[in-house]
């Protein structure tokens, strides 16, 4: 199951590396969310088998050892453990899955804070079929941008130059998700009614309600459950996110596609920043970590981040 999820959206990396006549591009943006993959599946996977500080606090002991995988198995099937139910976490976040095989309300601090930061990222890490591979174009478009400021040249991708038109679209489509999952997340945080509706109190209510806008923004499905959303304000507020967060990034990639189609293809010359190889790689998961970290990073404080550190 876990590799029928993946198959397809991974898979289209291959297919636009054929579509434009490079199979490097699309196996440098394949290595990009490659890695960015399996480092999500080793901090949850070392964060659920560390325990929690509570376990720790009350003397369990949390090693594997025959018979026992150890760890914090709150809310884990015993037949997967740590390892599948890891893995799965990791993968229905980088993709618009949604499905799980564990309860993320029971994930510790750091735990948790994976699927957050896989959503962050506007599930460009494979995605979903087809939208992971656009919205992680928006990404490189931005990094060839900052790479071709870096070298003081006019940005080219594929030929075609990049402007201020191009980046506009781009960045309109990367900053809908967070504005939408924020904005929707704060307005319900400000509520009075807003603690009845949730299970939990402090960091860990707050994730609850953080993590229904992101996965609505993203087109997940996941929850972090313990909250009731059967309101009015949750499910107008809820239903606006989704959605804007789907259509708003779809136009604006329409557009960008449509500029780009239309622009004059100009000839590679010395100047022009090399798309392919593990350098650029490199530059497109910084970019894509950057942004979900300068957006995203001070919400995270408040809850992941705050339960890691408190509970």
């Amino acid at each position: 199951e876990m590799l029928l999820i993946l198959i397809i959206p991974a898979s289209l990396t291959y297919t636009y590396g054929r579509m434009v006549g490079s199979q490097r591009q699309g196996w440098s943006i394949f290595s990009a969310m490659f890695v960015l993959f399996i480092a999500g599946v080793i901090v949850v996977y070392i964060a659920e088998q560390h325990g929690t500080p509570a376990q720790h606090a009350a003397g369990l002991h949390t090693h594997a050892f025959s018979g026992s995988t150890g760890g914090n198995m709150e809310g884990k099937d015993q037949r997967f453990g740590i390892a599948g139910t890891s893995l799965w976490t990791a993968i229905t976040t980088v993709t618009s899955c949604g499905a799980v095989n564990g309860a993320f309300e029971s994930l510790t601090g750091i735990g948790g804070a994976v699927p957050f930061a896989n959503l962050s990222m506007s599930e460009v890490v494979f995605g979903g079929v087809g939208t992971g591979l656009y919205s992680m174009l928006l990404y490189v478009i931005l990094a060839v941008f900052i790479g071709g400021l870096m070298v003081g040249r006019t940005p080219e991708y594929l030929g075609k130059k990049l402007g201020r038109k191009e980046v506009t679209f781009a960045s309109l489509a990367m900053l809908a998700m967070p504005l939408l999952v924020l904005v929707g997340a704060g307005l319900a945080i400000a509520l009075p009614g807003s603690p009845s509706a949730m299970n939990n109190s402090g960091a860990h209510g707050f994730s609850e309600v953080l993590y229904a806008y992101t996965s609505a923004a993203n087109n997940n499905g996941s929850a972090f459950a313990g909250l009731t959303v059967t309101s009015n304000f949750f499910q107008s507020t809820l239903g606006l996110v989704m959605l804007f967060g789907r259509f708003i990034p779809i136009l604006a990639v329409l557009a960008l596609a449509g500029g780009l189609a239309s622009a004059r293809k100009v000839p590679v010359s010395a100047g022009t920043l090399p798309t392919t190889g593990p350098l650029f790689a490199t530059m497109l998961g910084a970019t894509v970590l950057l942004v979900a970290a300068i957006v995203f990073i001070p919400a995270l404080a408040l809850g992941p981040l705050a339960e890691a550190l408190t509970s």
